[in-house]
């Protein structure tokens, strides 16, 4: 039996891409090995978002040309962002690599490997949905629904439009039908995903969806006991998203609601389409409506033009809001991007590093803060398994996304009740709840 090796950079997009490919080659007859050096399929599904991903996955290529050095029968597949975005220099830079392919023609993989001849191809149009592959899940109980690919914002900074397209949504009834299928599976939570969820369905004819109406749908499938979404735009986040959080059994106490800048100038900059006020209008809103969600955000640092006076305006936003987490980057230049192109007013490294120093102990006071309301209370988790720090205790999540080490005895895929004794800015610490295992079932 072929095996292959998958290596997987970036977000969570990619990592349900990942299980789709995985899904795919297994149909194939393929096996999974998790030594590269005695695979027969070397496969890396790439990211483009930041310099550093590029910079790890061209350290990760030349260990696979070692390989391919001393076994030529090897077959080297680059997919994916970074396929994409560099799809007319890939063979000549790479001249190892047998396959590459973008992020709308996964499925092609099957196909190259298929043929009678394996001489170097590139596939690079948009079309088709990876969601529409089997799929090799790393739980049987968590599951990632692609709901739509594409992005039909043009932020200045980001590379995604030119990597996977236009938006397009997957059909209404698909993703209800896909859902069922997961239940029936024994998939407990899912997590929809799409580059811009809530501008999902505006697209579809002859009638247009909303998303407010795919969350509904999908909370109504018998066997799905929790719903995440990621990742909305604030441009997009209105109200009827908002209350559903409030209704719905299944979706979660938790959004992730992308920042960037706290600085309208900035914003404006980036091509946010919101202004500061803006996004706190929609903390406001969210915050009436579901007192207790989760809040977690991205935020870059050091865009071309950030001045002392525009960080500080970021700063005082992420103490006003008091986040329960935030994703913070450096700002790097993306190949084909507006902001790639700037020359002037272009931040120093070491204040960029000074400025990321501050901001991450703002936000990490802002979330131990946060924290401590979760002490003394009981909180339903989804065990995932054993916790990464201490193998006598248990590791899951709780509905507000917030990862839970706690004392016990569970199966993976159960949902237990935790009484937490404890918070720190990243996790929650606790001991299961035999009295309310009792109630609980």
């Amino acid at each position: 039996m072929a095996r292959y090796h998958l290596t997987t950079f970036g977000c969570q997009m990619n990592e349900h891409d990942s299980e789709r490919m995985a899904g795919m080659l297994e149909s194939l007859g393929y096996s999974a090995t998790e030594v590269q050096d005695e695979a027969d399929l070397i496969l890396f599904n790439t990211c483009s978002i930041r310099e550093t991903a590029d910079s790890r996955f061209v350290a990760h290529l030349g260990h696979a040309r070692r390989i391919k050095r001393e076994r030529s029968d090897v077959i080297v597949g680059v997919g994916g962002c970074w396929a994409q975005s560099v799809k007319d220099e890939v063979f000549t830079q790479f001249p190892f690599v047998d396959v590459a392919f973008g992020p709308g023609q996964v499925h092609r993989l099957a196909e190259f490997l298929a043929s009678d001849s394996l001489t170097a191809q590139g596939y690079f149009e948009f079309e088709g949905f990876t969601g529409d592959l089997p799929a090799s899940r790393n739980r049987p109980f968590q599951a990632w629904m692609q709901i739509s690919v594409g992005c039909n914002c043009r932020c200045s900074y980001c590379i995604v439009p030119s990597t996977r397209g236009r938006e397009v949504s997957r059909p209404f009834e698909a993703l209800v039908e896909e859902a069922r299928g997961l239940a029936a599976e024994g998939v407990r939570e899912v997590t929809l995903l799409g580059q811009n969820v809530n501008s999902y369905g505006r697209d579809l004819r002859p009638e247009r969806r909303e998303f407010s109406e795919l969350l509904a749908a999908i909370d109504a499938v018998d066997g799905i006991d929790r719903i995440r979404y990621t990742s909305p735009h604030p441009k997009d986040m209105r109200e009827d998203v908002v209350r559903a959080h409030a209704v719905l059994p299944a979706l979660c106490e938790h959004i992730h609601l992308p920042l960037q800048s706290g600085s309208t100038p900035i914003l404006r900059a980036m091509r946010r389409t919101y202004d500061r006020e803006r996004y706190l209008d929609r903390v406001q809103l969210i915050r009436s409506e579901i007192p207790d969600c989760a809040l977690t955000t991205d935020i870059i640092v050091g865009f071309p033009g950030e001045t002392e006076a525009d960080f500080e305006q970021t700063l005082s936003l992420v103490e006003e809001v008091g986040f329960d987490g935030a994703f913070t980057f450096i700002f790097s230049p993306r190949r084909g991007t507006e902001a790639g192109e700037i020359t002037q007013g272009l931040v120093p490294h070491e204040v960029k590093v000074a400025r990321m120093e501050r901001l991450v102990a703002a936000v990490q006071r802002g979330a131990q803060k946060r924290a401590q309301r979760f002490v003394g209370r009981t909180v339903e988790v989804l065990v995932e398994g054993t916790s990464r720090t201490d193998p006598d205790r248990l590791r899951g999540r709780s509905r507000h996304n917030k990862v839970v080490n706690f004392s016990g005895i569970a199966a993976p895929g159960m949902i237990v009740p935790v009484e937490i004794t404890g918070a720190t800015s990243q996790t929650l610490i606790g001991e299961m709840s035999l009295l309310a295992l009792a109630a609980f079932g």
